[in-house]
């Protein structure tokens, strides 16, 4: 509902932070949205987007906003029911390129946990994985051919990061890496909120020919905290149909191949 009295009596300092808050609540708004809900004109909702954009609070796309700085991530069990659907849909989409014969890397997190349910019935391949919700899905499936790469355990995402795991990787090859990401952003390239994970990351991005990064429409075009790689360590992205399709297009032009489920 509106909210015209209250939105008119506001300072614009407030009015501002409630926008803000209405943006990190829903993942994303648009300026016709917040005119509805604030009962503002469209021209100080742009005002207030260009300000809150200026502190680096939100990231502007055409006709609105997305959070700027993606916020501290959620243990990944208590994440697996946020954006479930559209996490089956890249997790399916992104199991279809997965060939028979193919030695693959699944990487930790829920949306790539998507993915190994639907290996299944596939012939002949082998998965690499530092992903104890990955190695649980696939421990009963005698068709498939299950590489763990062990390390320090993760409690938060129930993955082996750290020396360990980033020796044991540079003994290992896959045709395919399928990576979730944290944010992923245009000018910042890939980013995680967990420094200790980075060099674990990067070294499976050494590791495969094809890198996959599966990442739904709250993690594009924002940035987190810890650097992993650029843009070009990108070969396929596999996304959700509420992806800003202006950062569909940048990436396409790119070179980037974007699937859209």
């Amino acid at each position: 509902m509106p909210s015209t009295n209250l939105s008119n009596s506001l300072s614009s300092l407030e009015r501002q932070e409630q926008i803000l808050h209405y943006i990190q609540q829903h993942k994303r708004a648009t300026v016709d949205e917040l005119t509805s809900h604030f009962g503002v004109s469209p021209a100080t909702v742009r005002r207030d987007l260009d300000a809150l954009e200026k502190q680096g609070k939100v990231r502007r796309f055409r006709g609105g906003a997305m959070p700027g700085q993606a916020p501290p991530e959620l243990p990944a069990l208590q994440r697996a029911s946020e954006q479930a659907e559209e996490k089956a849909r890249i997790g399916q989409a992104a199991a279809q390129l997965v060939e028979d014969g193919d030695a693959i890397f699944l990487g930790s997190g829920t949306t790539v946990l998507e993915v190994a349910k639907h290996l299944h019935g596939k012939k002949g391949i082998t998965v690499i994985t530092n992903s104890l919700l990955v190695v649980n899905e696939l421990a009963q499936d005698t068709a498939i051919d299950t590489i763990v790469i062990g390390g320090m355990l993760r409690h938060s995402e129930l993955s082996m990061i750290g020396h360990i795991a980033e020796q044991a990787l540079r003994e290992v090859r896959a045709n395919k890496v399928f990576m979730g990401i944290r944010a992923i952003d245009l000018k910042n390239g890939l980013t995680n909120d967990y420094l200790p994970e980075t060099l674990t990351d990067r070294a499976i991005l050494n590791i495969g020919a094809q890198t996959i990064i599966l990442a739904d429409h709250t993690k594009c075009g924002v940035v987190s905290t810890a650097y992993l790689a650029p843009l070009s360590a990108v070969d396929i992205l596999i996304t959700d149909d509420k992806t800003d399709k202006d950062f569909i297009e940048a990436l396409r032009q790119r070179n980037i191949e974007v699937i859209v489920v």
